[in-house]
């Protein structure tokens, strides 16, 4: 159970380890598909560059304009659906977009891409935030026809990379979406989505001998995300282990739930809906162990799973599925178990495994929180950011 951290940059990418020097330029954020409190938006990035002395200025859907931890709260119309969001949201992020005059504009959507070819223009520097391989994604999309998905997917893949080309930097969340823009743009910066600082409990939760026998899975709740299998993974436990799924989250699309609720496994399932950041931190405080066997779709074989690191820093092991990536993650700080995540009995197995050993669990759990705490977390994702920023606006970089 050993791994190794993935690599930090993309080829061509300047490699950055100093704190960046206070100044007074505005940034300007925009989304229009993430809310307000987006923990990689909002919680890392936004503060972040509040804390290093910018005027950060984020136009995303919300209730109201409002300042929170000095990130000045922009709102636009929340959307009703996908259409709305494409069309009429990402108009009002353009209008509010122009009334800033910021130094640098930070994007998140592919569908703010026009917007930023606009806002390059214009003489501004823009950098695209690229959160997914969005041409693998379409091909887990459930809502695109299976027809058009491998066309959509090839047009997207050409005009996002064309696109890539004009913006003054590109931020990637993960390395393997860098290695694909390596050679679309000069300066391109892998930004982890390490869990911040705050976000490692130490020993918060409850005591591991007075937990219940439970594991728990935080997040979409879908086909692709494995849920069918990890449900009937419960069905296959042994009675007498009292074992529960802790389920939280949105469930997608939403006639899935009618899918779950059919199968035998749903009685050892109990759905909590969809959680505040302080709930999910409290729920995984109690669990033995967090889930995450997501199937094996083009998108997510080489992602990095953020819910893994979620569950590392919780001090909970992990039952994910065997990826290349996360292998060499997981077992290299030995926390957790790496499974077939289409055989629902191979599940069970490390499920059961779980709840029958809370001592090996236990120090699963503490050698990944020791991980986070040594290399999985934002301190160092942090510095990449703020020194990007520092170059871009030709500030020195400290020694």
């Amino acid at each position: 159970m050993q791994g190794s951290s993935p690599p930090e940059f993309a080829t061509g990418v300047m490699e950055f380890t100093s704190p960046p020097i206070e100044m007074n330029e505005s940034v300007c954020v925009l989304s229009s598909a993430h809310p307000a409190g987006d923990v990689r938006i909002f919680e890392k990035e936004c503060r972040s560059l509040a804390r290093a002395g910018y005027h950060v200025a984020l136009i995303v859907p919300s209730d109201r304009d409002e300042i929170r931890e000095g990130v000045q709260i922009r709102a636009v119309s929340k959307p009703a659906n996908r259409l709305e969001r494409a069309t009429s949201t990402v108009l009002s992020v353009f209008r509010r977009a122009k009334e800033e005059d910021a130094a640098i504009y930070h994007f998140h959507d592919p569908e703010l891409i026009p917007l930023g070819i606009y806002l390059r223009l214009q003489g501004k520097k823009v950098i695209y935030d690229i959160h997914e391989d969005l041409p693998k994604d379409i091909l887990s999309k459930h809502y695109i026809p299976k027809v058009l998905r491998w066309p959509l997917s090839v047009v997207v893949d050409f005009l996002e990379s064309l696109s890539s080309r004009r913006f003054s930097a590109l931020v990637c969340a993960t390395p393997a979406i860098g290695s694909r823009f390596q050679t679309k743009n000069q300066t391109v910066v892998v930004v982890n989505n390490y869990p911040p600082l705050k976000s490692q409990r130490g020993d918060i939760g409850l005591p591991w001998i007075e937990r219940r026998p439970a594991i728990g899975y935080v997040g979409g709740i879908s086909e692709q995300r494995g849920l069918r299998q990890l449900v009937e993974a419960m069905d296959a436990l042994p009675s007498g282990l009292g074992g529960r799924l802790k389920l939280a989250g949105e469930f997608a699309p939403p006639s899935f739930r009618g899918v779950l609720n059919r199968s035998k496994g749903w009685s050892k399932v109990d759905y909590l809906g969809v959680l505040s950041r302080e709930a999910v931190d409290r729920l995984l405080g109690e669990l033995l162990a967090g889930v995450l066997v997501t199937l094996p779709e083009p998108n997510f074989v080489r992602g990095q799973g953020h819910k893994m690191f979620e569950y590392m820093s919780a001090g909970i092991p992990i039952i994910a599925s065997d990826f290349p990536c996360w292998r060499k993650i997981i077992e290299e700080a030995g926390c957790g178990f790496l499974v077939d995540p289409r055989d629902s009995r191979a599940i069970a197995k490390a499920i059961e495994f779980i709840l029958t050993n809370r001592n090996t669990a236990e120090e699963m759990g503490r050698k990944g929180r020791a991980a986070v705490e040594s290399k999985y977390n934002w301190g160092s994702e942090e510095l990449k950011l703020l020194e990007l920023y520092n170059r871009l606006l030709g500030h020195p970089c400290a020694a």
